[in-house]
């Protein structure tokens, strides 16, 4: 036991000083080399303001040792930044600001023995944040359960609509169901509210902790629920699609959002515009169309591809009895619909909020001023396939049955 105790003791010592020795030469932990001789200067340095910030372009010093350029600079928030450019590259960008004044940036050139070379001040004026043009397109309006926001993001920045509800003890509280996107278009629901007048206020924040000005509204939620499942049954009228016949109408409403064959899907053969009919059960003031796509197996699980609706229509039937023949006429447009990725993502590819987003169910608002329906018919115009045929993995009605 003594022995296997000091072998060890010995063999820990080994490795430990072999780590230490690694540590010392792996590139990481000390510069790669060991001069004292500061590079030169960044020369030549020209300024274009961008909304939030700039980018600065410049001439790099004839060192051979030169390894990146960098810039120390001060958020109006106080918060200490730091940007990096390597030695292949003339420009970095400056970003995070919210306002428009004039800003201090310091640039240094640094080599390999991350000595800095004297310092450059230059001066950066901002255009405004994109996060104040989401805000000035901001508008929260009553929805059926709840609040909509809408507002649009044409830079595709990373932003944060916060919005917040007082406690019980009057102070205002941001609620979970914030909206965090880079969507270019932003249209959202928060839902699961009472009739009672609600009081809310909105305001945006980007990734570095800047805030807009807040908006306050009352908002007064419409009356909705959710029409049983239960009650739901398909019908094939004259001019419905023929179906993939490993599928039936009834995995729309099964519960699975996820699992072939528990979805409903037409013939992919079949080119004209297809079109499905169901009679919701009785006779409702619609407010929504909750749609589940199903996710194709194919870099895992995949939305926004094949069969999945991306251009569609959704029709109303407001008698207890259908017609029988093959025409829309006299059928209420409730609604014509496109689909649009969060992301932008090309075809085929997703990101985390693309996924979670159809995992989520796209609601698809019906047209207030429609009348009470028992039957709704969609008309699939385009696929995100690029064809006509469609797949639906679950679906849930919403509305007033009063």
């Amino acid at each position: 036991m003594k022995i296997n105790i000091l072998g060890a003791w010995l063999i820990s010592g080994i490795l430990a000083f072999l780590s230490l020795s690694s540590c010392k030469n792996d590139g990481f932990a000390v510069p790669l080399e060991n001069s004292t001789v500061p590079p030169g200067m960044i020369t030549n340095v020209n300024i274009e303001n961008r909304k939030g910030g700039a980018i600065i372009t410049y001439a790099l010093p004839d060192d051979q040792d030169l390894l990146y350029v960098k810039a120390n600079y001060v958020l109006q928030n106080g918060n200490k930044m730091e940007a990096k450019a390597s030695y292949y590259n003339n420009s970095l960008t400056i970003e995070g600001y919210s306002d428009t004044l004039e800003h201090n940036v310091t640039l240094y050139a640094v080599n390999r023995s991350e000595v800095a070379s004297d310092s450059v001040v230059v001066k950066i004026k901002p255009l405004r944040s994109s996060i104040w043009d989401v805000f000035k397109s901001l508008k929260a309006t009553a929805a059926f359960g709840g609040v909509r926001i809408d507002a649009l993001n044409s830079e595709r920045s990373d932003v944060a609509i916060l919005i917040m509800e007082k406690d019980q003890y009057g102070e205002w509280q941001i609620s979970p169901n914030s909206i965090y996107t880079s969507t270019d278009t932003i249209g959202y629901t928060y839902r699961g509210l009472d009739t009672n007048e609600h009081k809310f206020a909105i305001t945006i924040r980007d990734r570095w902790l800047n805030y807009t000005d807040t908006l306050f509204t009352d908002i007064k939620p419409l009356y909705e629920t959710a029409i049983p499942k239960s009650q739901y049954s398909g019908i094939h009228l004259p001019g419905d699609a023929p179906w993939n016949t490993k599928t039936t109408m009834d995995g729309m409403w099964d519960g699975d959002i996820l699992n072939w064959p528990k979805v409903y899907q037409t013939q992919a053969a079949d080119l004209n515009p297809a079109m499905i009919t169901i009679n919701i059960g009785s006779k409702v003031k619609l407010s929504r169309v909750v749609i589940w796509d199903y996710p194709e197996y194919y870099n895992g699980r995949t939305y926004y591809y094949l069969g999945n609706l991306k251009d569609f229509e959704i029709y109303g039937w407001p008698s207890s009895t259908p017609p029988t023949d093959a025409s829309l006429d006299n059928w209420v447009l409730l609604g014509h619909y496109h689909a649009t990725k969060p992301s932008g993502l090309p075809f085929g590819e997703q990101n985390d909020e693309d996924y979670q987003t159809a995992y989520n169910g796209f609601n698809w608002d019906i047209d207030i001023s429609a009348p009470k329906v028992q039957y709704i018919r969609i008309r699939s115009i385009k696929n995100w396939g690029g064809t006509t045929y469609m797949g639906i993995a679950e679906l849930q009605v919403y509305g007033d049955p009063r």
